[in-house]
């Protein structure tokens, strides 16, 4: 299934029924009256968060949603028919943003979670609500109100207990396919990564989901290369594991380019717990694994775990960490009362 994380969807809401004008007409009865019944309402937009899905990829192929009109009121005080409501299947974690693609109409976080987008227009009234004393035959009704139509961006943002982050190349697909049952792309060039993964981790006995985005560049919050597409995707987690590269020239300008470009990201992803790992220790020895990562340390202002993807070292440790940052969450959430939300696949 191909992945697709932002669509533009058209919906319209449907209009209300007319009012019907009619009289009662029966043998024997010279003045039956007006009974002419309203019309039906318009059905609603709707968008619910369903189990199962983690793509928009089915709104690339069908963008226009029109709910059914109501039906026209009908004679004998009968009312017409309401119409059928369309329901917008999304996964957990959808945001819904207005046409500006900054305005935030709803954010969808929970299982079944609904809201609607655009209701339907009511009814029109049939001449049978317009009889007075003075009027016995009124012969006019209301028209129904017209539907909704609007413009709306749906937004993927995935929920996972903790994301991967680094430069490309710097082993993140790797690290996943070595921990979990994820099998993203592995091969040595930059950017293999194109979109984001999900994997469900193990450690200990306890399972965790973990978030794999495609790596980062210099100038990513503003458009460059295609990792400011995806930090949204890890947004939600509850910690961050860096991953720096072990075999670069520079670890300590690759770990601060990835800070800068969460600080200029904005919100609060920068404020996330983070655990920094030096990633692909198995192509160092002794003396280089030393000085990596006191360079490193010096940088982060903290200890960092070594770990490799490849020969597994020091995997287990990395893990036990992350698994610690996402228990504290959890406690943290606890005590202010919050209910964590539960992982859906």
């Amino acid at each position: 299934m191909k992945f697709l994380d932002l669509a533009k969807v058209y919906i319209r809401s449907g209009a209300g029924g007319n009012g019907c004008i009619s009289f009662r007409r029966e043998k024997y009865i010279e003045y039956g009256g007006p009974d002419g019944g309203d019309g039906g309402r318009g059905g609603d937009v709707i968008a619910e968060a369903v189990d199962g899905l983690n793509t928009l990829i089915d709104f690339r192929y069908q963008q226009h949603f029109f709910a059914k009109n109501g039906q026209s009121g009908m004679g004998q005080q009968r009312t017409g028919a309401g119409g059928d409501d369309i329901i917008l299947q999304v996964p957990v974690g959808t945001e819904i943003l207005d046409e500006d693609e900054e305005t935030l109409i709803a954010d969808l976080t929970e299982l079944g979670q609904r809201v609607v987008l655009a209701k339907g227009g009511n009814g029109g009234f049939g001449n049978l609500h317009f009889k007075t004393s003075t009027n016995q035959a009124p012969r006019r009704s209301n028209p129904g109100q017209p539907g909704v139509e609007r413009t709306i961006w749906l937004r993927l943002k995935l929920i996972a207990d903790a994301g991967l982050l680094g430069l490309p190349n710097a082993g993140k697909s790797t690290f996943l396919a070595a921990t979990s049952n994820a099998r993203p792309k592995i091969a040595d060039y930059p950017f293999t990564t194109l979109h984001p993964n999900l994997g469900v981790v193990g450690v200990d006995g306890a399972e965790f989901v973990m978030a794999d985005i495609p790596g980062l560049i210099a100038g990513a919050h503003e458009g460059r290369g295609i990792g400011d597409r995806f930090l949204g995707h890890v947004e939600r987690c509850a910690v961050l594991l860096h991953l720096v590269d072990a075999t670069s020239d520079d670890v300590a300008g690759d770990y601060q380019t990835i800070i800068d470009e969460l600080e200029a990201y904005g919100g609060h992803l920068a404020d996330k717990p983070r655990i920094t790992a030096l990633n692909k220790i198995d192509a160092l020895d002794d003396d280089e694994r030393a000085e990596k990562k006191a360079e490193l340390e010096q940088a982060v202002g903290h200890p960092v775990l070594m770990m490799s993807g490849v020969s597994r070292e020091g995997l287990t440790e990395v893990l036990r960490a992350v698994r610690g940052e996402i228990q504290d969450d959890r406690l943290r959430q606890k005590a202010a009362g919050e209910e964590p939300a539960p992982w859906q696949p």
